[in-house]
C-alpha cells in the first residue's frame, strides 16, 4: 500500500481518497514517499508523507524545526522569491507580515465584515432562488467568499467580474482535463498580479474606508524599535493569496458541506429543529470538507517524527484530510455528525504560527450560509451527478467540487 502515489491527478478525480489515506495513515502515519515526477519537478521529487494527526500537529506547531521558507507546495520555492509572502516566512518576519495584517482588521472593521456577511449572504442566495436551478459551486459557493474579498480589499462592483474570472481561470488552469492554455493562464496571472498593483498604489494615494487602505498605510514597531510597513510587493503577494487561496477554500467547504448534509438528511433536520447546533455544525462541516489536502514544511535538522528518521532538508507534505479521520484523534471518525463535540480539526491548519489569519472569516462565512440555508431552502434537492477540479497536490488543494447541480426550491 505504500507504494501508492498521492501525487497523481487520478487518485483525485473522484474526490478525495479517504480510504486510502486511511489504509496508509493505519499502516505508517508518517512514510518516505516513494520518488516521483510532477510538472514543476519534472526530474523527481521525494517527500515525507505526515497522515497522522498528532504528527501534523508536530509538524505545524514547530517552526524552528520545519521552516515555511521553502513554501507550501510539493515543489520548494525559488531562494529568490523566498520571505515575501505570509506563506514562505518564518519568525520574525512571518510576524511582521501578520501583525500588519492583522491590524487592518480593527474591532470595527470586522463587526462591519460581520454584517457584510449576512448581507452578501443574502444576495447570493437571493439571485440563486430566482433562478432555482443552478450550480451551486458557482453560484453560491464561489460567489459569496469572491465577494467579501472584494469587500476587504474595496474592489468596486464594476471590477470584480473581471477579477473573479482571472481568479477563476487561475485555479481552473492547472487542472489537465481543462485545457486551458499556459498563455491564457499568463494572461489571467498578469492581469490579476497587475490589478493588485494598480489597486495597492490607488489606495496608498487614496485611502478609503476598507481593510485595503489600513494595510496599505499601517506600521508597527519591530523589536528593534524601527517603524515598519508591508512593501508594495508583500501587499500585492497578499492580495493574490487572498484572491485565489481564501476564495477556494470557502467555496470548497460550502460545496462539500452541502453535499454532505444532502446526504444526511438526519443532520439537516437536526439543524433545522435546533439552531443551537450551528457552532458544533460550522466544526463539523470543516473537518468533513477538510477543503486544503496538503502543506509543505522542509526540515531545519536531523531528527525523529513518529520513529522515521528524517533528515535536514526533507520535505515533509502533512496531507490534511488523513489527519481530520484519523481515529486517535476523533471516535467514529468516517460518519457526519454536526453535534460532534470536541472537534481538534485541523482543516486550518495543525496550529501554530502558520494558523490560518482567516480562519474566524471563514467560519463566519460557512455558519451564515448554512444558517440560511436551512431555514430558507428546506427543500433543496441535487439534480444531477456532480464533478471535480483536479488541480493535483502541487496546488495544495488537490481537489475540489466544480458543479453540484441543485434546485433550490426542490419539487
Amino acid at each position: 500500500m505504500l507504494e501508492v502515489d498521492l501525487t497523481a491527478d487520478g487518485l483525485y478525480r473522484d474526490g478525495v481518497p479517504y480510504e486510502v489515506f486511511a489504509a496508509l495513515r493505519d499502516e505508517r502515519p508518517v512514510f518516505r514517499h516513494r520518488t516521483v515526477a510532477t510538472p514543476r519537478s519534472p526530474d523527481g521529487i521525494g517527500f515525507w508523507a505526515v497522515l497522522g494527526h498528532p504528527e501534523v500537529q508536530a509538524v505545524s506547531r514547530d517552526w524552528r524545526t520545519y521552516t515555511s521558507l521553502e513554501g507550501l507546495a510539493l515543489t520548494p520555492t525559488a531562494e529568490e522569491n523566498q520571505g515575501h509572502t505570509i506563506l514562505t516566512t518564518d519568525p520574525p518576519t512571518h510576524t511582521r507580515i501578520r501583525k500588519l495584517i492583522s491590524g487592518g482588521f480593527t474591532p470595527r472593521m470586522i463587526a462591519r465584515l460581520d454584517d457584510q456577511v449576512v448581507r452578501r449572504t443574502t444576495q447570493v442566495l437571493d439571485a440563486a432562488a430566482e433562478r432555482n436551478e443552478i450550480n451551486f459551486v458557482r453560484e453560491v459557493a464561489y460567489a459569496l467568499p469572491m465577494h467579501m474579498i472584494g469587500d476587504i480589499i474595496g474592489i468596486p462592483e464594476g471590477d470584480r467580474a473581471d477579477v473573479f474570472h482571472w481568479t477563476d481561470l487561475i485555479m481552473r488552469a492547472a487542472d489537465p482535463q481543462q485545457g486551458i492554455a499556459a498563455s491564457v493562464l499568463q494572461d489571467a496571472q498578469r492581469s490579476l498580479f497587475g490589478y493588485a498593483a494598480e489597486l495597492g498604489a490607488e489606495k496608498r494615494r487614496h485611502p478609503t474606508d476598507d481593510v485595503w487602505s489600513i494595510l496599505s498605510t499601517s506600521t508597527i514597531e519591530d523589536d528593534d524599535g524601527h517603524t515598519v510597513s508591508l512593501s508594495p510587493l508583500e501587499l500585492d503577494q497578499f492580495f493574490l493569496i487572498l484572491s485565489i487561496a481564501g476564495s477556494e477554500t470557502t467555496r470548497n467547504v460550502i460545496s462539500a458541506g452541502l453535499l454532505a448534509l444532502l446526504e444526511h438528511r438526519d443532520q439537516w433536520e437536526l439543524l433545522r429543529r435546533d439552531e443551537t447546533r450551528f457552532g458544533a455544525a460550522t466544526e463539523e462541516l470543516l473537518r468533513w470538507a477538510t477543503p486544503v489536502t496538503c502543506h509543505l514544511r522542509t526540515a531545519n535538522v536531523d531528527h525523529e517524527l513518529a520513529g522515521q528518521p528524517i533528515a535536514r532538508g526533507d520535505r515533509m507534505a502533512m496531507f490534511f484530510p488523513a489527519a481530520n479521520r484519523d481515529p486517535r484523534a476523533f471516535a467514529d471518525p468516517d460518519a457526519f455528525d454536526v453535534r460532534r463535540d470536541p472537534n481538534p480539526h485541523v482543516a486550518f491548519g495543525g496550529g501554530g504560527a502558520h494558523y490560518c489569519l482567516g480562519a474566524a472569516l471563514a467560519r463566519r462565512e460557512v455558519d451564515v450560509m448554512f444558517r440560511h440555508l436551512v431555514s430558507r431552502f428546506p427543500a433543496i434537492e441535487r439534480t444531477g451527478p456532480v464533478s471535480y477540479l483536479v488541480a493535483g497536490v502541487e496546488q495544495t488543494v488537490a481537489v475540489s467540487l466544480d458543479d453540484v447541480p441543485v434546485r433550490m426550491h426542490g419539487g
